[in-house]
């Protein structure tokens, strides 16, 4: 027996791509305007001595008091959500900005907190916004890694705790899985701790030489 064709299908279809698109659109415009952003900050900080000098440094963040952490929390979570920067320099620039252990724990809130937001975004509006956000290369890649619950979650624990991964997509991508919400937070906040704290490892060892090639 013929199957009666759906003639609301195709206009389904047809919504569900402009819509995609215009997504798309948006999260471009939001990477470069926090890029733009990104850029005009670096240069006023390099232009005031804030980048060249510990002292001007200090004294811009003791200003800013806590406006400056919160500032640099929520630019965090917009790079996790919409990458602006590689997250490693961002976790770097916590530690040169406020010290070893406040810049991991703005780094670690930050982080924490979009990837959870990364999570329930691809949970609630799935594969589109995931292809909104990322090439379809780099998803392909690893989409691989959703047909398998438990294999998946071995996978995003690995690549939590490693350096090398697309952390911000990977999170989206458990947001696709049946990965229940307790255990996607708690491999989240227990692996991003070694992780990021190498940052401010990286920074104990190297914080002389960096103010240095900079004098």
């Amino acid at each position: 027996m013929k199957q009666k064709e759906n003639p609301s299908a195709p206009a389904e279809v047809s919504e569900k791509l402009r819509q995609n698109k215009a997504l798309s659109r948006f999260i471009n415009l939001g990477t470069l305007l926090g890029l733009l952003l990104a850029v005009g900050f670096g240069v006023y900080g390099f232009q005031a001595g804030i980048f060249t000098s510990e002292q001007r440094l200090e004294q811009f963040i003791s200003a800013s008091r806590l406006i400056a952490p919160l500032v640099f929390i929520l630019i965090q979570v917009i790079q996790v959500v919409i990458p602006i920067i590689p997250g490693g320099v961002s976790c770097l620039a916590s530690v040169v900005l406020f010290g070893p252990l406040p810049g991991f724990l703005y780094s670690y809130a930050g982080i924490c907190l979009g990837s959870v937001i990364g999570f329930f975004l691809g949970r609630f509006y799935g594969k589109p916004f995931v292809l909104a956000v990322t090439k379809p290369k780099t998803y392909e890649k690893y989409q691989k890694f959703l047909q398998k619950d438990k294999k998946f979650e071995i996978f995003f624990l690995i690549a939590m705790l490693l350096p090398a991964f697309p952390d911000d997509l990977i999170c989206m991508l458990a947001g696709l899985t049946n990965m229940r919400v307790k255990k996607f937070l708690l491999i989240l906040l227990l692996a991003k701790i070694p992780a990021i704290a190498m940052y401010s490892l990286l920074w104990f060892f190297a914080e002389d030489q960096f103010w240095r090639l900079l004098a």
